[in-house]
């Protein structure tokens, strides 16, 4: 059976006195506890009128109790519906209602957000306060899930600025856990440290169900993962495996190895030659290995592209990294391989039992919309028939909205999704993601956007501000004149640094105009670029 339940009555059978969650700084739980805990949790569910169907919120920062929530309404047939903390009250409110949540469980930290919503069953998750005594018998009320029930609805934050949920079954999510498991080549008793929210996804099923499946420990942070609170971690539990998303490993390298290697003219030279590169970059690798504690041997990388220059280095370095391709909508993962098998640039082969093809080849280039269908694809979008119908084929498959290309191996290259792509003066596919690839790799860059304002390509560009100071040496003391020539200056540094950029880029996708964004800027929780705030602001088409 692909159901929830199967998978946890599998595990605990098999490791019940390994650990499976905990907190970096106390006794993780076993599974033999896990799977009292979530039974014991289950029965009060249902002491509270809680039925197979009904949906069950669960609003919280990440922490053990997240995952014994999510898998005691899950495996009683009653539907999860995990919410982004980042989600603001009247967000939180709709979503809310929409899905007809008629129990809550929410953290102290958050419960302020909800604290007006009324006619609605509070639970604390941080204790399980509110939550009557089990009296240890199986409810009534509680039932076995098929593998085509309902197992939850995920509200994703997306960056259109209208969220969805996103109907997935038991069989949805079981089948891309048995199928994602053997990608990360787990072994019984290893851990890793989670720093994603749980809320989503790529996090849940990948970073909480599989190595759950599979007899591994994931170990939550009390805190937001800063580096004060990270690094300290990372030293103590010294993971095995570990996902991220792109952005944590590129500030890595460029906060720790590019200053080092582009600081000094000697070493500049050298990493212009392959063989000279290699060498220096395997030495970096070694340093950025024992950041982790030494015993990584699968680091995940999903929910966007990884920079080219950072991916280089991983490669020249011997990181064992490894890039994930999904949405929500499919579970999430429709492509991937292990640290052995990565290809520079790809996502990897679609995975066991899925089918990915490319819609309408272009002749030349061979990029098309990546479509998928397979066990993992959704049911469909709550409560909204309309984008339902809109996002699957005539034939059934699955429209991801991303453009690539699969290449005679089955690998998978993303380009960049088919909303963002603009269209050049005779006719060219531009892929913004890919200029702002090349602004995000120069020195003092924190981040970018490239976008279209009427013929010209515009890019707004994010300084690291700290860095950016320090280049222009001492600033004033007066607030307002600081922020003026910081400005200032950067509209000076940012024009030398388009004709650099430019002299990168084929001639159609050049940019016109760099502007400064003093802020940083907006994103989602897998820290992708809310670009429908900054194409509306500067009036972008």
């Amino acid at each position: 059976m692909l159901t929830i339940p199967a998978l946890v009555s599998r595990s605990v059978e098999s490791f019940a006195d390994l650990p499976a969650f905990g907190f970096v700084d106390a006794q993780p739980m076993t599974f033999a506890d896990c799977d009292r805990t979530v039974r014991e949790t289950s029965y009060s569910l249902s002491g509270l009128g809680v039925k197979p169907g009904d949906r069950v919120g669960i609003l919280s920062e990440n922490m053990p109790n997240w995952a014994i929530a999510y898998l005691a309404t899950t495996t009683m047939g009653a539907v999860a519906v995990p919410i982004l903390p980042d989600f603001s009250e009247v967000e939180l409110a709709n979503i809310i209602e929409h899905a007809g949540v008629r129990l809550i469980f929410v953290s102290r930290r958050l419960a302020p957000k909800i604290a007006e919503l009324k006619n609605i069953t509070k639970i604390t998750l941080d204790d399980f306060s509110g939550l009557p005594e089990a009296d240890g018998t199986a409810p009534a009320t509680a039932g076995t899930p098929a593998e085509d029930d309902l197992a939850a609805i995920i509200y994703t934050s997306g960056t259109t600025g209208n969220s969805k949920g996103v109907m997935l079954t038991h069989k949805n999510i079981a089948s891309n856990v048995e199928a994602a498991r053997p990608i990360a080549e787990m072994v019984p008793g290893e851990c890793m440290v989670s720093i994603l929210p749980l809320s989503h996804t790529y996090e849940c099923t990948i970073g909480m169900l599989v190595p759950f499946s599979a007899g591994v420990c994931v170990y939550y942070l009390e805190k937001p993962p800063s580096p004060t609170v990270l690094m300290p971690a990372l030293e103590k539990i010294k993971p095995h495996l570990m996902l991220s998303v792109p952005i944590f490993i590129e500030k890595i390298y460029r906060s720790r190895v590019a200053p080092k290697l582009q600081g000094s003219p000697v070493l500049r030279l050298a990493c212009k030659v392959p063989a000279l590169r290699k060498i220096l970059h395997r030495a970096a690798g070694k340093k950025v290995m024992a950041v982790f504690g030494g015993r990584l041997h699968f680091f995940g990388i999903g929910g966007a592209a990884v920079a080219p220059d950072v991916e280089r280095f991983l490669r020249d370095a011997g990181f064992p990294y490894a890039v994930g391709y999904g949405l929500t909508e499919t579970a999430p993962l429709l492509a991937g391989c292990g640290p052995n098998d990565t290809v520079f640039r790809s996502t990897g082969p679609a995975l066991e039992g899925v089918e990915i093809r490319v819609a309408q080849p272009d002749a030349d280039t061979g990029e098309g919309e990546i479509q998928a269908r397979g066990p993992n694809i959704m049911r469909g979008y709550y409560r909204d028939d309309e984008r339902t119908a809109e996002s699957f084929t005539e034939d059934g498959w699955f429209r991801t909205g991303d453009l690539g290309t699969i290449d005679e191996r089955g690998r998978v290259f993303i380009k960049g999704r088919l909303k963002n792509m603009i269209l050049g003066p005779n006719g060219e596919n531009i892929y913004p993601e890919e200029i702002e690839a090349v602004i995000n790799a120069k020195p003092l860059v924190a981040d970018s956007l490239v976008m279209q304002k009427g013929s010209e390509l515009v890019a707004l560009v994010n300084l690291n501000i700290d860095a950016f100071k320090e280049y222009l040496g001492e600033m004033s003391a007066n607030v307002t004149d600081e922020v003026d020539r910081l400005r200032a200056e950067a509209e000076v540094f940012l024009g030398d640094l388009r004709d650099k950029v430019n002299a990168e880029l084929r001639s159609y996708s050049r940019i016109t105009r760099f502007i400064p964004q003093i802020e940083p800027f907006e994103k989602t929780p897998t820290m992708k670029i809310k670009r429908y705030l900054y194409e509306s602001r500067h009036g972008a088409t």
